[in-house]
């Protein structure tokens, strides 16, 4: 049977839940290091074992997106993100458990790391099948906008929320936000198959492109979070911010990453390869800026302005990228450009403590800086055409062996998906 579009109001209704969600799996994600010494102080751990709770969630991701997207690539999306909201639901409400032990928490963390990485990789195809083609790139903006909020609202609402009634209540109120996602996914998502609808596969397969988009991904999040992890010790140390100004700086970084979502999303469509390399280029003039202006206060609260929207604008431009060029179907292109993301934090995050003795708090922002620069090098290099059209025809040879082979969109899950190399699908 063919795919049905839902009624306007079944499919806004249902993109409306998936930003719900993205917001919650963020918030869920993050929200530890706003209460991260009232967690210490009732487990009875370190602030060092708090702060693995959010390490650990997002090296989770990275290491597990792209398997899962294939093993989970034949279920049908209704009953996957239902699933995927249910197992957020239950986490969430197993760490607000009175008494629970740091052993539990951190499994129920990992219980919810699993189902954030599949729920980005299949969020998006989801979102975007709802729609003709040429809306892509708006609906990756609206869903980018939820995600985003959760920096800007989730996590200081839950910081202050947990200040007043306990850390575990933010984590209750999560769960609550996950069963309402899910009961609006459950009862409005049609119950079609994965590989129905354009967005299953990319608009035009390039597996050169989608090569480049990951390293973008890789460099640029790797040279962002190389200086903004130490971002409070920056604005300390270099731009003497006291301390109860640091986190209405922090506030204006993240209004200024939704609202850099929030425009350029409007744009994605019209301009795919400008809002991709703009913010990457404004990155890196936001780091080198950083570095050598950062004892400027007013330059550094412009400056992170900056960074805070041009990094979350690269990213929701990458993954706009990847449904458009993805040489495989678009879940597991997405998946591995999750894990790409995730990589990126923790390396940047550990390329700027190595390198902390050595060039002070300063010095990450010029490495992530140059880093940033790289990232731009390789998105902007010229491509020459005859590379473009034996990728292309690669991409169109391997279509055909999809279907000559009876793989997923014949429906019958041979070929590719039955050798079990999950990395073809994403072109790897």
């Amino acid at each position: 049977m063919g795919y049905v579009r839902p009624a306007p109001w079944r499919r806004a209704a249902v993109v409306a839940a998936l930003m719900l969600a993205a917001f919650t799996f963020n918030t869920t994600e993050n929200l530890p290091v706003g209460l991260l010494a009232l967690m210490a102080d009732d487990l009875r751990v370190s602030l060092t074992a708090v702060g693995a709770l959010v390490t650990g969630y997002g090296l989770t991701v990275a290491v597990v997106s792209l398997p899962l997207a294939h093993v989970t690539r034949s279920v049908p999306r209704r009953y996957l993100l239902a699933g995927l909201l249910g197992l957020l639901a239950v986490g969430s409400w197993v760490s607000a458990l009175g008494g629970v032990s740091y052993g539990v928490l951190l499994a129920a963390r990992v219980a919810t790391a699993l189902a954030q990485a599949v729920f980005w990789s299949v969020m998006g195809p989801v979102a975007v099948g709802l729609f003709p083609p040429e809306r892509r790139g708006r609906i990756i903006g609206l869903l980018s906008v939820g995600g985003s909020l959760a920096t800007v609202a989730g996590v200081p609402a839950g910081t202050w929320l947990g200040g007043h009634t306990g850390w575990r209540a933010p984590f209750a109120l999560l769960g609550v936000l996950a069963l309402v996602s899910l009961v609006a996914i459950g009862a409005l998502l049609p119950s079609s198959r994965p590989q129905d609808g354009h967005s299953a596969y990319g608009a035009a397969p390039d597996r050169r492109r989608f090569l480049v988009v990951l390293v973008v991904t890789v460099l640029s999040v790797t040279g962002a979070f190389a200086g903004f992890t130490y971002v409070v010790a920056f604005l300390d140390e270099v731009s003497g911010f006291r301390e109860d100004a640091v986190s209405a700086v922090l506030l204006a970084f993240g209004g200024a990453a939704l609202a850099g979502v929030t425009v350029a999303g409007l744009l994605l469509d019209r301009f795919p390869r400008a809002t991709l390399t703009v913010p990457v280029a404004a990155q890196a003039v936001a780091l080198l800026g950083l570095h050598v202006a950062g004892h400027v206060p007013a330059a550094t609260v412009v400056l992170l302005m900056l960074l805070g929207a041009s990094v979350a604008t690269a990213f929701m431009a990458t993954q706009s990228q990847v449904l458009q060029v993805a040489p495989g179907r678009t879940e597991t292109a997405l998946a591995a450009n999750s894990a790409a993301y995730n990589v990126g934090i923790a390396a940047g995050a550990l390329l700027g403590g190595v390198l902390l003795p050595a060039v002070g708090v300063r010095g990450t922002f010029l490495v992530g800086g140059l880093l940033t620069v790289g990232a731009l090098a390789v998105l902007t290099s010229p491509v020459r055409r005859d590379v473009r059209d034996r990728v292309g025809d690669e991409g169109r040879a391997s279509d055909t062996d999809r279907a000559g082979e009876g793989t997923d969109r014949a429906g019958e899950g041979k070929g590719r998906a039955g050798m079990g190399r999950y990395g073809a699908d994403a072109g790897l």
